[in-house]
């Protein structure tokens, strides 16, 4: 792109489905392979999105009573929910001749749709999927239970781990102990843990985050760890069809939770380009569990639903795994991820598969 500015016409373009369909693969080729691209596109789709639900609210006009006379509110009123586009254009050119009074209605409206996720996938009809862990009371026995096993983890401040505020599930990218989950999961993390399904949990610490598309990978640093095996799946770097059989596994409860459906559209929410829509079920806990197609090929990581519809979920794309892999060998010599591998469940049943699985699937305990 020459300059900024017919980057973002291209952009509009894409969205609006106004490219031919040589220029729309070509773009979408510039967005695989330039990270500063794909963001840029997510970015003004969120925002374009935003402002057409903005401008269906009744009380647009006292919200921008304080623009200058040569601003027609009237107009923007309509721009708003026909030409986006427009809007984006006027905002850039005439930001600052909006008043402090209309910049403040604004912004306290971003920011509130900020803080409840918006901006995380766009619509308040999608929520996460991290559990909160319910305050039960404790019998004495089970207290006693639960300080032997928490004895052998203690904290470097000397301070022992409590019971976990929040959970989701997290699997293995490598055998040494990098784990991925949704950023979602550990934001605002103190101290992390992962538990297998033999109830073995190690402290691990937070590596890398991209809130733009949900991702997190931390690094098991607990003495305990000896390692995994191999892992027995691959990630699968090409896109996935519409129709295929799928199924995740994770910790929406305190045992493993296995869930089988198909990919129901090669979008995700309000077509979202990075993420896929499952028809699958899935619960508070399965963020960061990862999608598999039948060969047990990870396809993506489960990070969400709507809220309105059942069995409805979304999955950030496992092509961006690589891309968060690329950037973590990029900015440490400390850290290597290498996600080449032998896939050992292509011919092996789903029950099998399953059995193979479990121990490089994790209970992600978040506490803050």
């Amino acid at each position: 792109m020459s300059t900024d500015h017919q980057l973002t016409e291209l952009i509009e373009r894409y969205l609006s489905g106004e490219l031919n369909e040589e220029e729309r693969l070509r773009f979408e080729t510039m967005r695989r392979e330039n990270a500063a691209i794909d963001s840029r596109v997510v970015e003004h789709q969120q925002f374009t999105n935003l402002l057409k639900q903005y401008g269906e609210r009744v009380e647009l006009e006292k919200r921008l009573n304080a623009i200058h006379q040569e601003i027609d509110v009237h107009a923007l009123a309509e721009e708003l929910t026909v030409h986006p586009s427009w809007v984006v254009r006027m905002w850039r050119n005439h930001h600052s001749k909006i008043s402090v009074a209309a910049s403040v209605a604004i912004f306290a409206m971003l920011a509130t749709l900020y803080s409840t996720g918006y901006f995380n996938k766009g619509t308040s009809n999608y929520t996460e999927l991290r559990r909160e862990v319910e305050k039960v009371k404790q019998t004495t026995e089970n207290v006693k239970r639960t300080t032997n096993v928490l004895m052998n983890h203690i904290e470097s401040n000397g301070r022992i781990v409590t019971p976990s505020k929040f959970t989701g599930t997290g699997f293995a990218l490598t055998s040494n102990g990098y784990i991925v989950t949704n950023y979602h999961v550990v934001k605002d993390a103190d101290s992390l843990y992962v538990q297998n399904a033999s109830g073995d949990a190690y402290h691990t610490k937070l590596i890398y985050t991209e809130p733009t598309h949900d991702i997190a990978i931390l690094k098991i640093d607990d003495t305990t760890f000896t390692g995994l095996g191999a892992i027995p799946y691959t990630f699968k770097k090409s896109k996935s069809d519409v129709g295929e059989d799928v199924y995740t596994l994770g910790y929406p409860r305190d045992d493993f939770y296995y869930g089988k459906g198909y990919l129901s559209s090669a979008t995700g929410n309000n077509g979202d380009t990075t993420a896929y829509q499952v028809s699958l079920p899935v619960y508070p806990g399965n963020s960061g569990g990862p999608l598999l197609d039948g060969k047990g090929n990870v396809i993506g990581i489960i990070s969400g639903k709507q809220t309105q519809t059942e069995s409805a979920a979304f999955a950030v794309k496992s092509a961006y795994l690589f891309k968060a892999a690329q950037s973590v060998n990029a900015d440490s010599t400390a850290h290597n991820i290498n996600l080449k591998g032998k896939n050992a469940l292509s011919n092996l049943s789903r029950q099998q598969q399953i059995k193979k699985l479990e121990n490089y699937v994790f209970m992600v305990k978040v506490y803050n």
